[in-house]
């Protein structure tokens, strides 16, 4: 498609360089320059970006996923290498640093870039570094002399910062990096981008604002039934009255489901006997797969919510004879996989289904998902960019900023396991999924195929693949780590303000804004309600709040009433006996009963007896029955061989119980009431100043009243406003003072002073940071040899994915197995201060990798390793890389003359071996 400023083939020598000076008009020298590396001309956003880049602002671009947002990240690279200065690549996981470190080298040159992540440090020194946004923050509050000439940080996938578990690293680093560096955040096209750029203009100063909503490729909707391929949306009308609207063909198929399923109910509840009815059988992925080969919809990306039902589809596709390849790929795929694997022991290979994983490669088909190796991982990722595998089946961590667009995207199911329970899919959520389909330069368009089922509703699909809400919310909050490295760096009050200028209260006092509004309307009506209750003899509103103080005391004292009728009722109860005949005051069961049994313990909320009706109703009751003390009027003989099961039993009993009850005992027991509000002092004091206010003999008394009751409720409802105000006003500030609280009773701080331990804590990057270094402090780990050290310190990293309710973990015996139950009772006494202080940021140290970490560094084959643990093997050695990061950072936090320096190194040397040592680069 060409434009009035693309250059065609029509056109003369002169107009295409007419169009060239218009498309180029406002492009500096180093723009130029760039461009000419590209064999494709930018897009309107992505020029200006780069202009104001080169015009010396940072930028803030959102656009959706595949419109090319890496290349103004690409020209701030471009920047620092032209200028002699430095750029900081940064990504929020390891798998795309080393994507990005791969294009760059390409380009530039292994001289000119380095790669830094917690596995791989390539270059660091070199001008251009992709890295892991953590390891910048850590630069950061390190002082890295590494940070010397830097002017660029590209922040890629930016919207991390909502991740509620890493997100405040992307907020750090955006405060702390110094005011010369420019900021280059890239993010998916998120609802508030320019709430977020407004903050960014607010802490960082000059910033562009770039949003793009046009997708390069555009999208086209479809929906799976069987084997058969409907439009989502189909067009109705012509002209300016067209409209896109859901296919009707596929709400009637939604409606024949609802009404076969009414008959399948009503031959399942009926008496007669009938057929079974059929299940509704979603088709086989193979048979998908197959069916988006013929209509040319592949390569695809079909998003399956489970790592077992990825690796599932792949074997089926193979069990029923699927081939997308011609037997040349097949030969150029089984080359490069064995190029990539050539390192691993063929040991390890047949442990890891290598065979199974190769095979499927081979006929174009593959899984992808976090329990593979990560060499696995990569090689599926290199091969279907390449366009040599045809399908893949992956879980929705795909979707997070891997380069690997597809022309199709399919989603099997619009619900997901969030770790706690079912949920369904949010409107970002698919945006992000179905991101993925249309590849820019090879697609002339891209689709998304939601599968259809029973419980899947049309117009529901059409709602989530036409809104367009994905908002962007800080996830922001102190950890002890950052509150001694910011204390250290720049003193507390200094790092209270630095707080205060995160997002997160950015975003708390833009919703403090409303709030603040609606508090001053609140205080204008309460002014106007004030004039209407005026009086002329006198001070009405001063006459209403004595009427709602007596109001108040009335209530009180009911409650107290009744607060003591229901103790006295409860001990009543405790003296009941069988055989005694009680007056049930109130309720459905009110009337004249005989206990059976008193019932006493047997439920924590009091008595609950048990009694036989006059109706010979056997009944349950509870306290609640009781509102007022029950005393026995008669009592009677229960025989020995009663059973309350046995309807004759009930019968002669209740004829005893009406015989032995006279018929008015009913109205003689519920006479008496409670003690008049009349004998309260204040009460009588109060009603006396009523009378004696000059307001009392009002004519219009209860008009003023009505209005001075609307007065008082508006002002109950304003008061709760502004604590909701106060709640979040300052909220950082106040959750920062509670945490330097914590550090200062644990001896970290020492007012604006870091001692020595904090400085150890400061090195400490990890989620359970406080009670590493106490476990450090306390010498917990002095005496444990090197498995023993990594079998406690995984508990710290560790996170199950068992139910609670599991058995207990197996851990190792002896020196260890005490220092684990150690690390579980210091856990205890920082979780008690910390409820002191109003904070919770530990959770409980998790025992579930330790056997399997012990049993790794003492030199255990993978094999026995794997199948004790029950773990995949991409698990495995995410949950060991975890772990050196942390003895790593153990070994440095140790006090120089600790025996736990050395042992956390042997410890790290004898782990990093096998598929763990396997290095994603070169």
């Amino acid at each position: 498609m060409t434009t009035p400023d693309t250059p065609s083939a029509d056109q003369s020598p002169s107009e295409r360089y007419a169009a060239y000076r218009k498309r180029t008009a406002g492009n500096g020298p180093a723009l130029l320059d760039f461009q000419t590396l590209y064999d494709f001309a930018l897009d309107p956003f992505q020029l200006e970006a780069c202009r104001a880049l080169e015009g010396g602002s940072g930028v803030l671009v959102a656009a959706p996923t595949g419109s090319g947002k890496t290349v103004v990240g690409e020209f701030a690279v471009h920047l620092a290498l032209t200028g002699g200065q430095k750029c900081f690549y940064t990504t929020p996981i390891k798998a795309l640093s080393n994507q990005k470190y791969a294009d760059l080298v390409k380009r530039y040159g292994p001289d000119n870039v380095g790669l830094l992540t917690g596995d791989n440090s390539v270059n660091g020194e070199a001008p251009i570094v992709v890295m892991t946004t953590e390891v910048l923050r850590n630069m950061l509050y390190a002082g890295s002399h590494t940070l010397t000439g830097l002017a660029f940080v590209v922040m890629d996938e930016v919207h991390y910062l909502a991740d509620r578990f890493r997100g405040a690293v992307w907020e750090e680093v955006i405060i702390h990096v110094p005011d010369s560096v420019r900021i280059v955040a890239l993010s998916a096209t998120v609802s508030n981008a320019e709430e977020f750029g407004e903050w960014l203009q607010e802490v960082r100063g000059d910033t562009a604002v770039i949003v793009d909503e046009h997708r390069p490729v555009p999208l086209f909707q479809h929906m799976l039934v069987g084997t058969r391929l409907y439009d989502l949306f189909v067009d109705t009308g012509k002209g300016k009255d067209r409209q896109a609207k859901v296919n009707p063909e596929l709400r009637r198929i939604a409606l024949d489901e609802v009404r076969r399923a009414k008959v399948n109910q009503g031959r399942r509840t009926g008496r007669r006997r009938t057929a079974r009815p059929q299940r509704y059988r979603p088709p086989l992925r193979s048979d998908v797969v197959e069916r988006l080969d013929r209509a040319g919809l592949l390569p695809a990306i079909t998003f399956i919510f489970s790592r077992a039902g990825c690796d599932a589809a792949v074997m089926q596709c193979l069990h029923a004879g699927l081939r997308l390849t011609s037997k040349e790929e097949a030969e150029e795929i089984r080359a490069h996989v064995e190029l990539r694997t050539s390192d691993i022991a063929a040991e390890d290979l047949r442990i890891l289904g290598y065979d199974d994983f190769l095979s499927g490669l081979e006929r174009g088909v593959a899984a992808h998902h976090a329990g593979m190796l990560p060499t696995f991982k990569e090689i599926v990722e290199e091969l279907f960019t390449r366009g040599l595998i045809k399908a893949v089946f992956a879980t929705e961590t795909l979707a997070l900023g891997i380069n690997m667009p597809a022309r199709t995207v399919v989603i099997e199911k619009l619900d997901k396991w969030n770790g706690e329970a079912h949920v369904d899919l949010t409107p970002g959520e698919y945006t992000q999924l179905t991101g993925r389909a249309g590849r820019r330069g090879i697609d002339v368009e891209g689709h998304a195929v939601v599968v259809w089922g029973p419980s899947v509703d049309p117009g529901s699909v059409a709602g989530l693949a036409s809104t367009r809400t994905y908002p962007l919310n800080s996830s922001f909050q102190p950890s002890y780590n950052m509150a001694v490295n910011l204390v250290g760096a720049v003193g507390n009050e200094r790092a209270r303000t630095l707080l205060e200028e995160s997002f997160a209260q950015f975003q708390a006092d833009r919703a403090v804004v409303g709030l603040a509004r609606q508090v001053h309307k609140n205080e204008e009506a309460l002014e106007g309600y004030a004039k209407a209750a005026k009086c002329h003899l006198g001070d009405f509103m001063e006459y209403a709040a004595m009427r709602r103080r007596l109001s108040d005391r009335e209530a009180e004292l009911a409650r107290e009433r009744s607060s003591s009728r229901r103790a006295e009722a409860a001990r009543s109860l405790e003296h009941l006996r069988p055989g005694d005949v009680i007056l049930v005051p109130s309720g459905r069961r009110s009337g004249v009963a005989v206990v059976l049994d008193p019932g006493v313990g047997r439920r924590s909320d009091g008595p609950a007896p048990l009694v036989l009706t006059i109706n010979r109703s056997v009944q349950r009751l509870s306290i609640l029955d009781f509102p007022r003390p029950v005393e026995p009027i008669e009592r009677i003989r229960i025989p020995k061989s009663f059973s309350p099961r046995n309807p004759q039993a009930r019968r002669d009993l209740a004829s005893t119980l009406r015989n032995k009850v006279p018929d008015d005992v009913s109205e003689r027991k519920r006479g008496g009431g409670d003690a008049p509000a009349a004998d309260d002092a204040e009460i009588t004091e109060l009603r006396a100043e009523l009378r004696r206010h000059p307001v009392h003999a009002c004519d219009e008394r209860e008009d003023h009243a009505r209005w001075a009751e609307r007065f008082f409720r508006l002002e109950r409802e304003t008061e709760q406003l502004r604590r909701r105000v106060e709640g979040r006003s300052q909220v950082i500030a106040r959750t920062f003072d509670r945490v330097c609280a914590v550090l200062e009773q644990l001896g970290y701080l020492d007012g604006d002073e870091v001692t020595d331990e904090g400085r150890r804590l400061g090195r400490i990057y990890n989620e359970l940071d406080l009670l590493t270094a106490e476990s450090l402090r306390a010498g917990i780990w002095e005496r444990l040899d090197h498995a023993e050290l990594a079998a406690c310190v995984s508990a710290l990293v560790y996170e199950s994915r068992q139910p609670d309710d599991a058995a207990p973990p197996k851990t190792p015996a002896g020196a260890a197995q005490d220092a684990l139950a150690a690390m579980v009772r210091l856990w205890g006494e920082l979780d008690s201060i910390e409820r002191d202080n109003r904070v919770s940021f530990l959770r409980e140290p998790d025992l579930g990798f330790a056997w399997t970490a012990y049993r790794w560094a003492k030199g255990h084959e993978l094999d026995a390793v794997l199948l004790d643990a029950d773990m995949t093997a991409g698990d495995f050695v995410r949950a060991v890389k975890q772990l050196l990061d942390l003895l790593g950072q153990v070994s440095d936090a140790a006090p120089p003359n600790s025996h736990i320096r050395k042992t956390a190194r042997k410890a790290m040397d004898a782990m990093r071996r096998g598929v763990v040592a396997y290095s994603s680069v070169a």
